[in-house]
């Protein structure tokens, strides 16, 4: 029987929830050439995708966060799968903005988190790391303990583990992008050849250069 992320990334593939384009790079937001680009909210378009990966995450949450209060996302895409999981698992919920709204009460932590209460927080990618530790952040200011990070994808970057590992922030995933590469070559996705770029690109994304293609 495959193993929870094998058949997740194999789901993410097929409903174009990820990409893979070696030879054909996108552009991040950072400014990054990238040969994989993330498209979570895709899969909230599928009930049954999105119906196991709540479960999967209300399962992977109380493995490891059993004493968990309240179920917090990160903004914005993370949001929904949070939400659903915080509902599977009859907790409250709430998000961190990025940002304090600009008018109202200027909220920048959205739902009411009870001071001392134990929080785990949701991400539906990590990549750097900045989005998750200034969430916890926050929430750790307002009161909160934070138990860790729950994340339906990791990008598994030196820099995300660095500090994540600084801000004493223990993270767990359903999908890691080794797992995502391993899956993509068994279903003929990307062939052999492009696996070394895609890992290569992984240790140093932001100064990765698209080579010619073959």
């Amino acid at each position: 029987m495959k193993k929870t992320g094998k058949i997740l990334a194999e789901k993410l593939l097929q409903v174009g929830a990820v990409k893979l384009q070696p030879e054909n790079p996108f552009v991040w937001g950072t400014g990054w050439n990238s040969p994989i680009y993330n498209e979570n909210p895709r899969l909230l378009s599928y009930p049954d995708l999105r119906n196991q990966i709540k479960i999967e995450l209300s399962k992977l949450i109380i493995e490891n966060f059993p004493d968990a209060d309240v179920v917090a996302s990160v903004s914005t895409n993370a949001i929904p799968i949070g939400a659903i999981a915080a509902d599977a698992l009859g907790l409250p919920f709430l998000f961190v903005r990025s940002k304090p709204k600009d008018h109202g009460l200027e909220n920048l932590i959205e739902g009411n988190l009870k001071f001392g209460q134990k929080v785990v927080l949701v991400d539906d990618l990590i990549s750097t790391g900045s989005s998750s530790v200034k969430a916890t952040g926050e929430l750790r200011m307002a009161g909160g303990e934070v138990l860790g990070l729950v994340a339906l994808f990791d990008y598994q970057f030196p820099i995300a583990s660095k500090r994540l590992r600084d801000n004493n922030i223990t993270l767990f995933s359903l999908v890691d992008y080794a797992t995502m590469l391993n899956v993509a070559l068994e279903t003929d996705y990307i062939r052999e050849k492009d696996v070394e770029t895609l890992k290569e690109w992984r240790q140093d994304p932001a100064n990765w250069i698209p080579g010619n293609a073959d």
